[in-house]
C-alpha cells in the first residue's frame, strides 16, 4: 500500500490534538457522503449542519479516523483525534503540510478565471512531475487549508486557487499557504457589493503577494488596468519578479498570434524570449489569456514549455464552465453550452461572445439563458443593461431573462431580440424546453444561487425522457 498521507500521531502533533489510537490516512474528508476508503473524516460544524452527527456514517464508509472536538460523544474505541476546535484543527494541519512540501507551491487569484485557470496551470505542470491541486473551487478559509493537508509531501508542484469576496480574506490564506508564484488572472467588477472600486479589489486581491517565498514571483495581466496598482503593490511587499502576459508590446509573455475556432482556439506566443505554439481544447478569446498566464506560471518554475502546450489541448471545462453537450433531439442535434456555475460582468460578456462564435444547425437560433448577476451592488442594473449591445452583436436570437435584473435588461433589447421572462430556473425549464428546436445552440449562464444548472439538466435529458420527466417535476 502506498505510504499513509498522515498518521495519527502526525495529525495530533501538528493539530495539538489528543489520538485515540494508531491509524493512517490516506486522504481528507469533510463530507461523509464523499468518504473514500482509509480517508480522515474532520468533522466540521456549519451554519446548519454538524459533522460530529456523520461520523459513525464515515466510519462505516471507510473512513481510518475522524478529527473531532474535545468533549463530543463518540462511539467507545473509534479512532479519533480529539481538538478544541476543528476548523482550526484542519487548518494547522494545512498549515504543517505547507511546511513538509517539497515542491513549488503556485496559488491563483483573480476576479474571474481561477478555477479554469488553476486546473490548466495543474495540468500543464503534471507533464513535469508530480502535481497536485484544488479540487473543484475549495479557495476559501476551509478549500485552502483542505487542499494543503491533503496534498502529499513529496508532490513537486502544489497549485491552490485562493478566493475572497472582503478584503483581509486573502491576507488569511496566503500566510498559510505561502506561495512561491501567486497568480491574478484579472481584476474586474465581482463583488462590487463589497468594494467601492475596482482599485479597492485589486487592492484586495494584491493581498497574495504578502506571502510570496523569498525569491518568488508574481504572474499579472498587463491588459488589465490595474496592471500597474499590482505590480506596485507586489513590489512594496518585497516581491521583484513580476511575469506580465497580454497582447500589449512589452509583456514577458505576449500572443503573437491566435485562432479562435467554434471548439478551440490556436496560438502562437513569445514565453520570456521563447517562441510557442499551442493548441486550447476550450474555445473562447477569455481562453487564450488563461493560457498565457499558464504558460508564464510554468516558466517561472522552470517547467517544460512544449509538454505545457501539449497539455493544453486536452482541457476540457468542468461542468457549469463552458463544457459543450451534443444533445440528439427529433432525428438532429442541440449544442448546450453550460455556463451556469457563476456568473460576472466580465465572465457573461465572454460568453455571450462565446455564443455568438458558434454555428447553429439548419434552421437553429442561438439561445442565451441568462440568469440575475449577484453581488454587484448600486452597479447591479448598469451592468445589467451593458450586455444588451453585446447581445445585438453577437447575434443572438432569444435571450430567456431569470430574474429582475436580467429581465429588465431584456426588456430593453426591442424588437432584435426575442426575450422570455423566467421568474425562477424552474420557470425557464419549462420554457426552454418549449422553445429548443433541432439545430439550436443554447448557452445557460447565472450566479450559482439562482439553479440554472436545472436548465442544463433538462436539455440534456432530452436523450432520456424518464429523467425529463424528473426535471420538470
Amino acid at each position: 500500500m502506498a505510504e499513509p498521507l498522515w498518521t495519527a500521531a502526525q495529525i495530533a502533533a501538528a493539530t495539538g490534538g489528543t489520538a485515540s489510537g494508531a491509524f493512517d490516512v490516506h486522504g481528507i474528508a469533510i463530507d461523509s457522503r464523499e468518504v473514500n476508503q482509509g480517508d480522515l473524516f474532520v468533522a466540521l460544524r456549519g451554519d446548519s449542519q454538524d459533522g460530529h452527527k456523520y461520523i459513525a456514517a464515515a466510519l462505516q464508509r471507510g473512513a481510518s479516523g475522524a478529527l473531532v472536538e474535545r468533549g463530543v460523544d463518540i462511539a467507545p474505541g473509534a479512532p479519533a483525534v480529539a481538538v478544541d476546535d476543528c476548523l482550526a484543527g484542519l487548518t494547522a494541519l494545512g498549515a504543517a503540510s505547507r511546511d513538509r512540501i517539497e515542491g513549488k507551491v503556485i496559488g491563483v487569484t483573480g476576479s474571474v478565471g481561477k478555477t479554469g485557470t488553476k486546473t490548466a496551470i495543474a495540468t500543464a505542470l503534471a507533464r513535469s512531475g508530480a502535481t497536485y491541486a484544488s479540487e473543484r473551487s475549495f479557495n476559501n478559509h476551509i478549500g485552502v487549508p483542505l487542499t494543503l493537508a491533503r496534498t502529499p509531501a513529496a508532490s513537486r508542484y502544489a497549485v491552490l486557487e485562493m478566493g475572497m469576496n472582503h478584503a483581509g480574506e486573502l491576507r488569511a490564506l496566503t500566510g498559510i499557504a505561502r506561495p512561491h508564484v501567486a497568480v491574478v488572472t484579472t481584476i474586474a467588477e465581482v463583488h462590487m457589493e463589497f468594494f467601492p472600486s475596482l482599485e479597492a479589489i485589486a487592492d484586495a486581491k494584491a493581498e497574495i503577494f504578502e506571502g510570496v517565498q523569498p525569491g518568488g514571483a508574481v504572474v499579472l495581466n498587463r491588459d488589465n488596468a490595474q496592471f500597474g496598482r499590482l505590480a506596485a503593490r507586489a513590489r512594496d511587499v518585497g516581491v521583484d519578479r513580476v511575469i506580465s502576459f497580454g497582447s500589449a508590446q512589452g509583456c514577458d509573455v505576449r500572443v503573437i498570434k491566435a485562432r479562435l475556432r467554434e471548439d478551440c482556439s490556436t496560438v502562437s506566443a513569445d514565453v520570456m524570449g521563447t517562441l510557442v505554439t499551442f493548441k486550447i481544447g476550450i474555445p473562447g478569446e477569455h481562453w487564450v489569456s488563461n493560457s498565457l498566464a499558464v504558460m508564464a506560471t510554468v516558466a517561472a518554475v522552470d517547467g517544460d514549455l512544449g509538454l505545457a502546450g501539449l497539455s493544453l489541448a486536452e482541457m476540457q471545462p468542468p461542468r457549469g464552465r463552458g463544457r459543450r453537450h451534443r444533445v440528439d433531439f427529433r432525428d438532429a442535434e442541440l449544442m448546450v453550452i453550460d455556463e451556469s456555475y457563476n456568473a460576472s460582468p466580465v465572465a457573461m460578456l465572454a460568453a455571450i461572445k462565446g455564443l455568438g462564435q458558434s454555428v447553429p444547425g439548419r434552421r437553429g437560433r442561438r439561445i442565451a439563458v441568462l440568469g440575475d448577476m449577484r453581488e454587484l451592488g448600486e452597479q447591479g442594473p448598469a451592468l445589467h443593461a451593458g450586455l444588451r449591445q453585446p447581445l445585438r452583436d453577437a447575434g443572438i436570437d432569444i435571450v430567456v431573462a431569470v430574474g429582475p435584473l436580467m429581465q429588465e435588461m431584456a426588456a430593453s433589447l426591442g424588437n432584435t431580440i426575442q426575450a422570455v421572462n423566467s421568474a425562477t430556473a424552474q420557470d425557464a425549464v419549462r420554457q426552454v424546453l418549449d422553445t429548443v428546436i433541432p439545430g439550436d445552440v443554447v448557452m445557460v449562464k447565472g450566479s450559482n444561487a439562482i439553479g440554472l444548472s436545472k436548465v442544463v439538466d433538462a436539455l440534456l435529458a432530452l436523450q432520456d425522457q424518464p429523467a425529463l420527466r424528473r426535471a420538470m417535476g
